[in-house]
């Protein structure tokens, strides 16, 4: 079965970093667009970056400058490098395959993230 697994949540300081990990099973990454998002609570899911099958990168304002996608097609793993997090960036972030021509929409289970001031 295809699953999307997220990793390296936590809890941390305002100011502090955390990296985020997702692996696949069973599937290739290349050809895919993939994508992390994040809910806060009482909020809707918002995207915070995207990575395409090229590398090319986009993110959200709100996190431009502090956060780093990345990818490893070989070992079917994107990662979010996250500095100077700040309580805002408190939620559930979720891993996501983006649906595009043979590429289906997937997410992952999420993993919180929780800054403290």
């Amino acid at each position: 079965q295809v699953q999307l697994v997220e990793s390296g949540g936590g809890s941390v300081q305002a100011g502090g970093s955390l990296k985020l990990s997702c692996s696949a099973s069973f599937y290739i990454f290349s050809n895919c667009e993939m994508g992390w998002y994040r809910q806060a609570p009482g909020k809707e899911r918002e995207m915070v970056s995207i990575i395409g099958s090229d590398g090319t990168t986009k993110y959200a304002n709100s996190v431009k400058g502090r956060f780093t996608v990345s990818r490893d097609n070989a070992k079917y793993t994107i990662n979010l490098q996250m500095n100077n997090l700040q309580t805002d960036d408190t939620a559930v972030y979720y891993c996501a395959r983006l649906p595009s021509g043979v590429c289906s929409l997937l997410w992952g289970q999420g993993t919180q993230v929780t800054v403290s001031s």
